[in-house]
């Protein structure tokens, strides 16, 4: 029987990569096509993302108005509060040349089928923003590992207007930030049940709709979504999104072994994103028990490569 993984403590080469920075290279990312709408304004730029003089941008360029500055004044503040307040798990790189780009990675929390796993947004905030939300896209690799997140990278959430929602669901100009974007998707989005995002089970629990049927339903497609999440992190070990190449590494050398050993447990039948995986629910799908042994065996090569402690773990797959 496979031994029981660790909660979600990170590792200590991970903790040393700042959660919050500004760099400047933006060519991968997914809207560095789009005009800047910050053009004529590289002085300011440069300025404010220097976050200890922002006080001597402020006084330089006090004589600026118009939406522009407005515009500028508000991504500093989203900038303020990111760097101030980014829960543990979410790592941000903004741009010193496009203020209104933004890339963010969410570590995958313990108890979901998400558990370790790297998931990359681009942002990009509009010319009118804050009146209307940022675009954000999912690098999703042509993977549809939740029903929020489509393999094309459209996220649907309420909060971005993508999604049906009402009152404090729906994004407000005055009080709506990148942070709780980042934070609703962190916890609402990959959570432990992610089948009953999809709106037909809307607090179905309180309504006594969730019966034995489809939360069978609920654990084969946290399955289904365990494999496509391996699977992203073969695409994210072999292509490290730019500025995170550190983070990537760290992460999987940190973190290899314990999700090799999530895999193992699932395997002999823990229930998939069980916090305590030394208790076996029953057998896994044949089908699932064979795609998990090939993913097992690729994460192992891979993390055996990146330094991981892999001591006494072979390969599962049987040979050709």
């Amino acid at each position: 029987m496979a031994a029981a993984v660790s909660s979600s403590t990170a590792p200590v080469e991970e903790k040393k990569f700042e959660q919050f920075d500004v760099v400047q290279d933006y060519s991968d990312h997914h809207f560095s096509n789009y005009v800047p709408h910050t053009r004529g304004m590289d002085m300011i730029t440069k300025l404010l993302s220097k976050l200890h003089i922002v006080n001597s941008s402020e006084k330089k360029h006090q004589q600026t108005t118009g939406p522009k500055q407005e515009w500028v004044r508000r991504i500093q503040q989203e900038w303020k509060s990111l760097e101030k307040d980014l829960p543990e798990g979410i790592f941000v790189r903004v741009y010193e040349e496009r203020m209104d780009l933004l890339r963010a990675v969410i570590v995958g929390s313990s108890g979901t089928p998400y558990h370790d796993g790297l998931f990359f947004f681009d942002v990009y905030f509009p010319s009118n923003y804050p009146d209307n939300p940022p675009l954000v896209h999912y690098h999703a690799h042509g993977l549809r590992l939740n029903p929020n997140l489509y393999d094309t990278g459209k996220v649907c959430l309420s909060l971005l207007g993508t999604w049906d929602g009402y009152g404090c669901e729906r994004w407000n100009s005055e009080r709506s930030t990148l942070l709780q974007v980042l934070v609703s998707i962190q916890g609402i989005v990959l959570n432990a049940q992610p089948y009953l995002n999809q709106p037909l089970y809307d607090d179905s629990e309180d309504d006594g709709l969730v019966d034995s049927f489809v939360k069978q339903i609920s654990l084969e497609y946290n399955e289904s979504t365990f494999l496509f999440s391996c699977q992203a992190m073969l695409y994210t070990i072999r292509q490290p999104p730019q500025h995170f190449e550190g983070l990537v590494a760290s992460h999987f050398r940190g973190r290899g072994r314990r999700i090799l050993l999530a895999c193992k447990a699932y395997m002999e039948g823990a229930t998939v994103g069980s916090e305590t995986l030394s208790g076996v629910k029953g057998s896994p799908s044949p089908d699932f028990l064979s795609s998990l042994r090939c993913r097992f065996d690729s994460l192992l090569a891979e993390f055996k490569a990146g330094g991981a402690d892999c001591e006494g773990l072979l390969p599962v797959a049987p040979r050709q």
